[in-house]
């Protein structure tokens, strides 16, 4: 693969009719394989004609299976709801987000679409790739490791946490490119910077998994790194990928995806805000019209960059309560589960804000007694039940909004 390519592939400059085409007719098939190997789309597709559906009119006849039935699907159908279309001795790996929901992964040169995402983000063949992204119960860390084996880099697997470590790293092996939240490099770069340790090799980024506000960019690229945000799911993978025009995120080659009204399947118009959806033609696991609670818009015309795909403002918050913080999701059944831990607290309400351009989760919980013990140990089972670590605020009763607000997201998504 010739490094100087501005591209990844050809398809990215297609004629946007004959990618439409071409994704169409695709769609059949899948349709197709989806109602005949799965049993949850055997079940929701039953009446549907797959050689009909060969339109986005005629997608979006479809049921939408929203990533928020994931676990009520998994709980009555173990392990994956019934929407794989493999069985499980096929899968290569099996994961677990939050909830929890378990997602299956099949073995495959990039199944999770991230070489495109880390070439937009300036990845070349034989750049060594330190990879930050968790490589424990969740796949990011080997989504990321799939499209850098495609592409033709080095890994460093460094996963989460141990800074200090991580920087020397970076120090001895000298690599091209990071791949993890846009927080975590921050922290590298100033824990480097404090240290004297060298990361002047480190000019490209690939991020994601939580938001990259402007500030944030800034400080980084103040640090000697452009960052590049993608957006994707531990379901489906990349959705879409910020490219050098920044303006938007263009929608991957291989997913189809709509945006529409929430708690609908109905497309909105192009430039309103609704939910994504995302159909797929992984065979192993085939979602069709897969809602993914995410919020975002179509933009207009083409991106400066060349790619004809269309783009997206990339992720817009979420059409529910669930929010993602620091790179993990957290429901509002699990803010109940924590309550449940503790019989001396009522209501419960998590507020998610930021602090020098990272994310700061505080847990506020109407309590009669007070003290730093029930305090620890509330924030203890909310590491436990949340995966993230957050301040407890013990509050009186009655103090809390009444708004039905479990989970309540004021940070800026401008």
């Amino acid at each position: 693969m010739a490094a100087d390519r501005k591209y990844y592939s050809e398809l990215e400059m297609r004629d946007p009719g004959e990618r439409e085409a071409a994704l169409m007719a695709q769609l059949a098939k899948q349709i197709a394989h989806a109602k005949a190997n799965s049993a949850h789309f055997g079940a929701v597709l039953k009446d549907v004609d797959a050689a009909a559906v060969s339109s986005r009119a005629a997608l979006a006849k479809l049921p939408v299976t929203r990533k928020g039935d994931l676990k009520d699907l998994q709980a009555k159908s173990k392990p994956f709801g019934g929407l794989n279309a493999w069985p499980l001795a096929r899968m290569s790996h099996v994961f677990q987000s939050p909830g929890p929901i378990y997602e299956p992964g099949a073995k495959g040169e990039d199944n999770w679409g991230f070489a495109r995402a880390l070439w937009a983000a300036g990845a070349r063949p034989g750049m060594l790739v330190h990879n930050t992204f968790s490589y424990h119960l969740v796949p990011a860390g080997l989504m990321v490791e799939g499209g850098a084996r495609a592409i033709g880099c080095p890994v460093f697997p460094g996963g989460v946490g141990n800074t200090e470590l991580q920087v020397q790293a970076i120090n001895d092996l000298k690599p091209a490119v990071y791949a993890g939240t846009p927080s975590f490099l921050k922290i590298l770069l100033e824990k480097a910077r404090e240290l004297k340790f060298d990361t002047s090799s480190l000019r490209h980024a690939s991020v994601g998994a939580e938001a990259l506000p402007p500030s944030l960019r800034a400080a980084i690229k103040e640090l000697g790194v452009f960052a590049i945000q993608s957006y994707g799911t531990a379901d489906v993978g990349v959705i879409a990928y910020e490219t050098e025009a920044l303006e938007g995120m263009v929608i991957d080659e291989n997913v189809i995806v709509e945006i529409v009204r929430p708690g609908t399947g109905e497309p909105v118009a192009e430039g309103d805000v609704g939910e994504v959806v995302v159909t797929t033609f992984n065979p192993a696991y085939p979602l069709i019209r897969f809602g993914t609670g995410d919020l975002s818009a179509v933009l207009p015309g083409r991106s400066p960059c060349g790619r004809t795909n269309t783009r997206i403002k990339g992720w817009m918050g979420r059409a529910d309560q669930t929010t993602k913080i620091r790179g993990m999701f957290v429901h509002p059944t699990q803010a109940g589960d924590v309550a449940k831990r503790h019989p001396e607290i009522g209501r419960i309400r998590i507020e998610v804000t930021t602090r020098n351009n990272l994310d700061d989760m505080v847990v506020k919980c109407e309590a009669k007694a007070s003290g730093e013990a029930l305090a620890a140990a509330i924030a203890d089972s909310v590491v436990a039940v949340c995966k993230v670590r957050g301040r407890v605020e013990l509050v009186a009763p009655g103090s809390l909004p009444d708004d039905g607000k479990v989970i309540a997201d004021l940070r800026s998504y401008a």
